[in-house]
């Protein structure tokens, strides 16, 4: 059964989303969220060949005439993805697509010939993560530092691109020194119409000031790809990650978005993409998601696969002290690299003027994911109004007033953190091959943690100050 977070924050996605009729799949598990009535499939022949199937298998076993299977969407883009219509989407609730996991049974045996995936639902990529956040971000006093602090510039070194790919940058980013030298989109709408920061607003901000803290020597910039409620569907996705490169190929790329599909191999609508970053030479440096899961999360899992070991690093989160694995981290072998995910601090926004956040989703009694150490699902406490309307948490939401920077923990933002020793990397020892950067890191300059038991390789900024958690 899925978690009251999940149910809290899928509500949320659809009230942003409202032209994109969701489901929770593959059940009541509800390991990813999904576009009801529509599969993908490839340009082309193959997408004619799944139409064909699946128009096949609908007319003998469901009784629907052939015309309820039809194209939904163009056939033509860089990303080389189709989507058909496969049902009703205003059909059934919010657990399951019958006529999509019709779809996906129907090409089961023409997969098998060909031996490759050609269908594929049309999954949400999420910065949230499989729709549940680490946490919510915390005010932190005007007067503290940032954490990593700011590692001083080496004089004359040439500059690392890094590019993040996330929500856009708040108005008033400029008023923090660390994001001087960085450029980009603009967040499209911070507040709501009382003036209140809308959820994830200025999670692109606050990544962008991450990598500017333990890697100065670098040109950043941002692109408000998930401005949407942080959500997009996987049919426009990958379409928009090649609009976030069209200006030039950057060294690395900060990816804090994802989403699991119950598979092994990748995602249907960023594998061209994913083929033209293995050509170009660029890191790709994913989050692994906060489902405190084993599950592939994508495009972090490409990271497992032969052709992509080098060009993906797969981050995940470790708690405050930096010894262990935060409990919301996703794990396991597809995770090549931890590094710091717990309240760390960055900008935000309300450097100009105190901007008001009111809380989304309220603390748990206990860790939602069975720990015993002071994590984030219980500390600090708060009632939000998605909780509330969901009558488990009853009572006033609670308000707080962001002042420029703010702490936060996720897989989204260790991400950032190995993003920039990379670039670090390169400007220390004169690398130009990010690649090669990232190999030589981890040979050579990382340490280690426990995560679930194992012995995982971690990244600790130098500047990074660890904090107590409490009982392990």
């Amino acid at each position: 059964m899925a978690p009251q977070r999940f149910h809290e924050q899928f509500d949320h996605l659809q009230r942003s989303l409202p032209d994109v009729p969701l489901a929770m799949g593959p059940d009541e598990s509800a390991e990813f969220i999904y576009e009801k009535g529509v599969v993908l499939a490839r340009d082309g022949e193959e997408a004619r060949v799944v139409e064909d199937a699946v128009r096949s298998h609908f007319t003998a076993t469901e009784g629907l005439v052939p015309d309820h299977v039809r194209r939904a969407g163009p056939e033509t883009n860089r990303s080389g993805i189709t989507r058909i219509r496969v049902g009703d989407p205003e059909e059934g609730g919010r657990v399951g697509d019958h006529t999509v996991a019709g779809a996906l049974r129907a090409l089961r045996e023409t997969e098998g010939r060909a031996g490759r995936r050609m269908v594929s639902r049309n999954h949400l990529v999420s910065i949230a993560v499989n729709a549940c956040p680490g946490d919510e971000p915390v005010p932190a006093p005007p007067t503290a530092p940032p954490n990593p602090g700011a590692v001083p510039a080496v004089e004359g070194a040439d500059a690392v691109g890094v590019l993040v790919v996330d929500t856009g940058l708040t108005h008033d980013y400029r008023s923090y020194p660390l994001l001087a030298r960085t450029e980009g989109d603009a967040q499209v709408r911070e507040t709501d119409e009382d003036g209140i920061l809308q959820q994830y607003v200025g999670h692109g901000t606050f990544i962008a000031g991450l990598v500017a803290a333990v890697a100065p020597n670098t040109d950043v910039t941002v692109r408000g790809t998930l401005n949407d409620a942080g959500a997009i569907l996987e049919s426009e996705f990958g379409e928009r990650l090649f609009d976030a490169v069209q200006d030039g190929w950057p060294d690395i790329i900060s990816l804090s978005a994802g989403t699991s599909n119950g598979r092994v191999d990748g995602l249907l609508g960023v594998a061209a993409f994913m083929e033209e970053l293995q050509a170009q030479g660029t890191l790709l440096v994913a989050a692994a998601g906060n489902n405190g899961s084993a599950s592939h999360f994508w495009p972090a899992a490409y990271a497992s696969l032969p052709e992509y070991a080098d060009a993906v690093l797969s981050v995940g989160a470790l708690r405050g002290d930096g010894a262990f694995g935060a409990c919301f981290s996703n794990h396991g072998p597809w995770v090549k690299v931890y590094a710091p995910g717990e309240r760390l601090t960055s900008a935000l926004t309300g450097f100009d003027t105190p901007v008001p956040y009111v809380y989304q989703h309220s603390t748990y009694e206990t860790c939602r994911y069975g720990s015993t150490y002071s994590c984030t699902c219980r500390s600090p406490r708060h009632t939000g109004v998605l909780s509330e309307a969901q009558a488990v948490a009853p009572g006033k939401p609670d308000q707080v007033m962001f002042e420029g920077l703010a702490s936060w923990s996720g897989t989204s933002f260790a991400t950032p953190l190995v993003a920039g020793l990379v670039a670090a990397h390169m400007t220390a020892r004169g690398l130009t091959d990010p690649r090669e950067a990232a190999r030589r890191l981890l040979a050579a300059g990382s340490e280690f943690a426990e995560v679930r038991g194992t012995r995982v390789p971690a990244l600790l900024p130098p500047t990074w100050q660890p904090a107590g958690v409490g009982p392990a």
